[in-house]
């Protein structure tokens, strides 16, 4: 079923999440600072806001999607009251301090909230490939839901507002961890001549395998359990580790991306678990370097 929707903030995701609610035949009211991002909107059959509250009136789902939470709170600072009654789905990336403020700050004005992390891209809004997570009032969510699933696959978290972004964030730590990784590994290759092309097909299917022991590392993260079955204990990888940093150096690399890896392990061994698997470094970066099963 179609439904009025406004989208407050036409970056390039706004305007991608509002191509998406024109696609699937809703009716699309936008805003944004300045009016003429929305003019290729408006010709495809959106309605411009002029102001805030206009797009605030039009519709009683109000989707946000700005830079920051500082946009957010100077976007809402003289329309929050404005909301009662509606159905908010901020989908703005911050930390869980800003959601948690800006979720009662719009519940005590009588809006349901609901926050949420959009894992893809731009281009990847209104395919299957993109997936966003939502997090807040179960009412809230269930009220958009069918106008969202034009964005992509929705998945639920829970009631408390703080759920999507960190999973957000923590989703991110991982993506920007594989291409550190990747970036570094391509500029030593390429200390010894190694093109970025000429090496990608010595990368690719390495990390392609190696994405097959998560399975194995979840279990052991949630047992607390890095001493079974281990096959490549972390004394022997933080050799490696060491290694990596030290001919970094060598070659004129910045090791700073291995650098932490290198502490976290060493930390690690210090309290005595060198015959574990690596998974457990996940216990230094809890502060927990002397805790687990086995030493």
């Amino acid at each position: 079923m179609s439904k009025s929707i406004s989208i407050i903030g036409l970056g390039a995701m706004g305007t991608a999440l509002a191509n998406a609610l024109i696609a699937a035949g809703n009716s699309t009211t936008v805003w944004n600072r300045t009016p003429a991002r929305a003019d290729a909107l408006v010709a495809r059959g959106a309605h411009r806001a002029e102001t805030v509250g206009e797009a605030i009136v039009a519709s009683d789902l109000i989707v946000l999607c700005l830079t920051d939470y500082v946009a957010v709170e100077a976007t809402l600072a003289e329309v929050a009251p404005m909301l009662a009654g509606k159905t908010v789905i901020n989908l703005t990336n911050g930390r869980p301090d800003e959601v948690r403020a800006v979720a009662t700050r719009l519940g005590g004005h009588g809006a349901r909230y609901l926050d949420g992390g959009i894992m893809a891209t731009p281009p990847m809004i209104g395919t299957p490939d993109a997936f966003i997570l939502y997090s807040g009032g179960s009412d809230a969510f269930e009220t958009a839901q069918e106008q969202l699933a034009a964005f992509g696959q929705s998945h639920y978290l829970g009631e408390d507002p703080i759920l999507a972004a960190v999973s957000d964030l923590a989703l991110l730590s991982a993506m920007y961890g594989l291409f550190g990784g990747y970036l570094h590994a391509t500029a030593l290759a390429g200390s010894v001549g190694f093109t970025a092309r000429q090496f990608l097909p010595l990368v690719e299917p390495w990390l392609a395998a190696m994405m097959t022991a998560l399975p194995d590392y979840a279990e052991r993260i949630d047992s607390g359990d890095h001493a079974r079955d281990v096959m490549s204990n972390l004394a022997m990888q933080s050799v490696a580790i060491s290694n990596i940093v030290a001919t970094s150096r060598s070659q004129g690399i910045d090791p700073a991306f291995m650098e932490p890896i290198e502490r976290l392990a060493q930390k690690r061994l210090a309290g005595g678990f060198g015959s574990d698997e690596i998974s457990g470094i996940i216990e230094a970066m809890r502060g927990k370097e002397d805790a687990g099963l086995s030493r």
